[in-house]
């Protein structure tokens, strides 16, 4: 195998990336290997959906199908080789269902139906051994030897950055929000991918042209969640457990919840959120169930000890999944695209055999309701935030508002990390800190008060509502007449996986410049990639935090 698509790379040999039996991730070699094979394929069928489309025919389910795969291949996602085999095949009889639509289209066209080449042809062997074998050919530093390292870099920029945005379109797909356009976005990007491009400035404006696609997925998730949910509203969130039986859903699916919540109501099971399924609480469908506890726990890298402790089967959504310990390796179940070998499985939204775990497990006990409670704030969205504009605007004029610090994305086990609670802990009380994601989870205990009558600590949900992030400041330079980079405000990306590349490209394509991106580089961009984007957009690298925070209270860039 070949890996290095998230923070967990290892960096201690000669290459940068993970080539052992196992990644960082857990992931093993054989589950590596298909999955580049799978990439392969999808870039196959982008390749023939995007031509079927330029004629009128598109396929919108096929597009579809792609973002899945390609889901399915993001770090903490799914493990299981023998799925991979499966989705193998699947993409196979898509491309080919794609390459006949093609053909039927040209000719229809009065155009000849030229078969297209690369992915678009390459067939896949016919057993795991084979697909195995041809895996080397097709991995993300295939060609290395004929590009150099600075084209595998960006190459691999917007493939990762091409899985984040796919994830994102399956995110708001299952709550109904499709666009044709956005679908032809993927497709017209995959077959990008499938030329082999090596041509650097084009490579790099199609990673930023990803960003602008991305953008538009994130509207179109932001509007899902809204439109299926109802209007976010600030609300107080219990983070210590009350007596009785339970259920932890964790992961990013809000339709996962609301189905575990309606198979529960009326049966005395208490349901917990935990990671990133911490903002339901904030959309009135779903905080309208009384059972809908709390929060429980805290970043995705905890649930080992998390799980172990918690006293009730744990449902794990759309992703985000370590290695389940012995310890509750019975009682966790995965949907969607997750999995993990010898984990059950669930379809079709039926959590009954989840229920039938909550009734036979002890639950927390009555002692429980003695601990002092505890709380967090969630809840502002764009909608919410952008009501008090005024208020805020006036606020800056005055000086009672210093600056702004977007404090947000991905949570890690590695070293580093403590850069984000250092920081947002040393942050002036004349300052506001928004954040998103599972970053929020290393200060989102911390009391930082309020300043202009607002609470200094604005949580806007998951790393999927980044759009909300955009939104506030784009709205704030509207209001001052200025650019996003001259208002005052630091935007701080805490990156893990290839959803932060996805929304790393967007900032970039938006030109926000002066990133601070940590805890450390990508493994995947060369040092010459790494000075381009510097230059280009001023990316900066996380060094000392009060170091940081005093070179941004004083408005210095670099």
């Amino acid at each position: 195998m070949f890996c290095f698509q998230c923070e967990q790379t290892d960096r201690t040999g000669p290459v940068l990336g993970c080539g052992s039996q196992h990644g960082n991730c857990g992931k093993d070699s054989s589950t590596s290997d298909l999955q580049d094979v799978l990439i392969q394929v999808v870039k196959g069928i982008g390749r023939y959906g995007a031509a079927a489309r330029r004629l009128g025919h598109g396929d919108d389910d096929a597009a579809q199908f792609a973002c899945f795969a390609l889901f399915t291949t993001l770090t903490n996602v799914n493990f299981t080789a023998t799925r991979f085999v499966e989705l193998i095949g699947e993409a196979s009889s898509v491309r080919e269902r794609l390459r006949d639509n093609y053909e039927k289209a040209s000719r229809a066209a009065g155009l000849e139906a030229k078969p297209l080449p690369g992915p678009a042809a390459w067939q896949p062997a016919g057993d795991t051994d084979g697909l195995l074998t041809q895996a080397a050919a097709v991995r993300v530093d295939a060609g290395l030897a004929e590009v150099g390292a600075d084209v595998i870099a960006l190459r691999a920029l917007v493939l990762y950055g091409l899985k984040g945005v796919a994830a994102y379109v399956h995110h708001a797909h299952v709550l109904g929000g499709d666009s044709p356009s956005v679908l032809a976005g993927v497709e017209n990007t995959l077959a990008f991918l499938a030329s082999d491009p090596s041509n650097q400035p084009e490579l790099l404006e199609q990673a930023l042209a990803l960003g602008r696609l991305n953008l538009s997925v994130m509207e179109l998730l932001d509007g899902s969640n809204v439109g299926r949910f109802g209007p976010r509203t600030p609300t107080t969130v219990l983070t210590t457990p009350v007596p009785g039986k339970v259920i932890l859903v964790s992961g990013h699916d809000f339709l996962d919840l609301l189905a575990v919540l309606e198979q529960t109501q009326g049966t005395g099971i208490q349901v917990y959120t935990h990671g990133e399924m911490l903002p339901a609480h904030s959309y009135p469908v779903l905080k309208a169930f009384d059972h809908l506890a709390g929060n429980y726990g805290g970043a995705w890298f905890e649930q080992q000890n998390e799980f172990a402790a918690f006293p009730g089967p744990i449902v794990m959504t759309s992703n985000c999944i370590v290695e389940p310990r012995p310890a509750y390796r019975q009682r966790i179940f995965t949907t969607g695209p997750v999995g993990w070998p010898g984990v059950r499985h669930l379809t079709g939204r039926d959590f009954s055999a989840v229920v039938r775990a909550a009734r036979g497990t002890a639950g927390f006990p009555a002692s429980v309701a003695d601990a002092p409670a505890r709380s967090v704030l969630v809840g502002f969205g764009h909608d919410v935030v952008l009501a008090q504009a005024d208020r805020i605007v006036a606020a800056v004029k005055s000086g009672a508002i210093r600056r702004f610090f977007v404090i947000g994305g991905c949570d890690g086990a590695l070293p580093g990390r403590s850069y984000y609670s250092d920081f947002a802990a040393a942050t002036p009380d004349d300052t506001v800190i928004l954040t998103q994601g599972c970053a929020k989870y290393r200060f989102n205990q911390q009391n930082l008060g309020t300043v202009a009558g607002l609470p200094r600590l604005l949580d806007m949900g998951q790393c999927n509502d980044t759009y909300s992030a955009i939104r506030i400041a784009s709205a704030l330079a509207e209001a001052f007449d200025c650019s996003v980079n001259d208002l005052p405000l630091t935007l701080i990306v805490s990156w893990f996986e290839q959803k932060a590349i996805a929304v790393l490209l967007t900032l970039l394509a938006l030109d926000i410049r002066n990133i601070r991106l940590g805890p450390r580089m990508p493994a995947f961009l060369t040092e010459n990639v790494l000075n381009l984007l510097v230059e280009t957009f001023g990316i900066r690298a996380n060094g000392d935090a009060a170091a940081d925070l005093a070179a941004d209270l004083a408005g210095i860039s670099a």
